[in-house]
């Protein structure tokens, strides 16, 4: 009668200890995706193409994360088989290719701080997406299925109220931090063609957190079938590369587009290369096969955060009481959604282990009786 208290007790530490570790990677993530709509913005308010960003991005990021495919995975790698390539196709159309250029785009109409607070329709998106593929189930009616629902909404309402409502501006003053590069690049700004574009800048970035979702949702039933994360990484970004390269060509026939020869240019292009693509699309796919994608997406929020805090110390971008309320509302979702999802899945893991129990106390029974006979 002790075993299944110990085996309990274990299951319960490797649990929290696997917790902790994706909630940490999810923070390293959002600040690396800070960075990238910082670096990027930068990039194209210098007179970079977006589709050339891209696909230097996707370039960068094969060459980043290919050594880490080869060597950690050469001898454990499942068989590539051409189902396994369709998938990862799709992923690389999804969640690089048409996730990116909407993203991209409708970053250079609008600024950091609105892509990434549309980016927080992503909850929203994945969770749908999940229900239909049947990945996840609502259960509305359980506290834990309730609290899902009820914080991705809040979590879209606060991005949204931060989107479309600025108010007054907080008297925080003015930034200390004065990089006269940086201020020059952003002197560039055009307010009055901002204004025009943002609406349909807004409509592209939200297509974009819906191709994400797309991706979290096939990238949870790939990462199934292959578990070789670092593989996968690299044949979706080599994959992407020519998508992105292809459509570039089209569009950008001026040889001077591809120039890196500012630096603002090849430090974006290799940010996002390296770090955006190699190491989050990575350890992304490496917490989606362990926590599932609603979890992923579920972090996202975090990420408006530290992008108005660094928009205003970098770029001098206003702090307006619209970003506080909108903050705050995201926050409360936020910890809403994580506490539904994680009641959830400590139910579903207390009854593996009880159905693995009664299994064994059943075949005990049995052999008893096959004893008695």
């Amino acid at each position: 009668m002790n075993k299944p208290l110990h085996l309990s007790l274990t299951e319960r530490r490797r649990i929290m200890e696997g917790d902790i570790t994706a909630i940490m990677g999810m923070v390293i993530l959002q600040f690396c995706y800070a960075g990238l709509s910082i670096t990027s913005k930068l990039a194209m308010q210098s007179g970079m193409s977006p589709l050339v960003l891209l696909t230097y991005r996707q370039f960068f990021g094969t060459l980043a994360i290919a050594p880490f495919a080869f060597f950690t995975e050469r001898k454990t790698r499942p068989k590539i088989t051409f189902p396994v390539l369709v998938q990862i196709f799709i992923c690389s159309l999804s969640g690089a290719t048409a996730n990116q250029i909407f993203f991209f785009v409708g970053l250079k109409c609008t600024n950091p701080t609105v892509s990434s607070a549309m980016a927080n329709v992503l909850p929203a998106a994945t969770f749908i997406l999940a229900v239909v593929f049947r990945q996840e189930s609502v259960r509305i009616k359980t506290k834990p299925g309730f609290a899902k629902v009820m914080g991705t909404i809040v979590c879209i309402c606060g991005a949204m109220l931060l989107s479309f409502y600025h108010g007054h501006t907080i008297g925080l003053g003015e930034s200390k931090i004065h990089w006269p590069y940086v201020e020059r690049i952003m002197s560039k700004t055009n307010p009055t063609n901002r204004q025009e574009n943002r609406t349909l800048g807004s409509v592209l970035l939200l297509c974009s957190s819906f191709s994400w979702a797309l991706w979290f949702v096939i990238q949870a039933r790939l990462s199934v079938k292959f578990k070789a994360p670092y593989t996968s990484t690299t044949l979706l970004c080599f994959m992407a590369f020519f998508q992105c390269g292809l459509i570039a060509v089209i569009s950008e026939h001026n040889v001077a587009a591809w120039s890196l020869n500012s630096p603002i240019r090849l430090i974006s292009a290799l940010y996002t290369g390296i770090v955006c693509s190699g190491l989050t699309f990575s350890i992304t796919s490496w917490i989606i096969q362990r926590k599932g994608p609603l979890y992923v997406s579920i972090f996202t929020p975090l990420l408006l955060i530290i992008v108005a805090i660094f928009s205003w110390t970098l770029l001098h971008e206003q702090l307006y009481i619209g970003t506080v309320l909108g903050s705050i509302l995201i926050i409360i979702g936020l910890y809403g959604v994580l506490w539904g999802k994680s009641k959830e899945m400590k139910v579903e893991e207390e009854d593996k282990v009880e159905k693995a129990t009664n299994g064994s106390q059943k075949d005990d029974v049995e052999l008893q009786i096959i004893n008695i006979k």
